[in-house]
């Protein structure tokens, strides 16, 4: 299937060789082909910007207003937006980076003999679930930081462990199990979807190999798009959750945080 299809389909990454006893697994050499391309591009879009912006400063500059005016309005001020702005906008970049590049040729196609079989140099970063929980950790570590920096460490625990009432303590206990259920949910939405597509696009190379798979794929571009959106998207909505003041379960209503 992976020689007509072009596709390798693989749930795990695959280990090429060793530094200092550290593998070095193809989904490592995607992730950095990657980052590079984010410096890269960052580097010459950002080395002169001018006052007078050509093209290209000019789109990035539309860009990132759009996604700090959106920003300004779920978080409630300019000061957190331009905060959070650099964690929000490296996840979506990332992740949507790394699904685009799923659909270069060369990807699952190029690599090395090894026993007879052919190892991929580059592997789909987001059909390895490490990669997917590593960002889920990111993402998650991120909103309870952020929620401790607003409000305080003790002032946010009693968002879970909350002792003034039956009430609060049951709604607190179900909001600390689905605090730790996004590690879960963050990673698995996105392996699933991704691994998902490049499973249905070998599949059908298999059999229509010529004429079906094309739309598939711009569909699954648009998936990729989609899914990097989700995530960072989540991750900013949580971070709004975690910065709003806990509710006050004895009846009086909790004054608003000061940001």
């Amino acid at each position: 299937m992976e020689e007509k299809a072009g596709l390798h389909i693989q749930l795990a990454s695959e280990r090429l060789f060793e530094v200092w006893g550290i593998p070095i697994t193809n989904t490592l050499i995607s992730s950095w082909l990657v980052i590079a391309t984010l410096l890269i591009i960052a580097f010459f879009v950002g080395r002169k910007p001018n006052l007078l912006p050509k093209k290209a400063q000019n789109f990035f500059e539309m860009l990132f207003e759009f996604v700090l005016n959106f920003m300004e309005q779920t978080l409630g001020t300019r000061a957190l937006a331009v905060k959070y702005f650099p964690l929000i906008a490296t996840i979506f970049l990332f992740i949507v980076t790394a699904n685009l590049y799923d659909f270069l040729p060369f990807f699952g196609s190029v690599g090395i003999m090894h026993e007879g079989e052919l190892v991929p140099l580059l592997h789909a970063v987001n059909t390895d679930l490490n990669v997917t929980l590593a960002l889920a950790i990111i993402s998650v570590l991120s909103i309870e930081v952020a929620g401790i920096m607003a409000l305080g460490f003790f002032r946010y625990g009693s968002k879970f462990f909350n002792f003034s009432s039956v009430l609060g303590f049951v709604v607190g206990i179900i909001e600390f199990v689905s605090e730790m259920s996004r590690f879960i949910s963050f990673s698995f939405r996105l392996f699933g979807n991704i691994f998902a597509g490049q499973v249905l696009l070998g599949v059908i190379a298999l059999f229509v190999p010529y004429i079906v798979p094309v739309p598939l794929m711009a569909f699954e571009l648009f998936v990729g798009v989609v899914q990097a959106a989700v995530f960072s998207m989540l991750t900013l909505f949580f971070i709004k959750m975690a910065i709003t003041p806990p509710h006050d379960y004895s009846g009086k209503a909790e004054a608003h945080a000061h940001h």
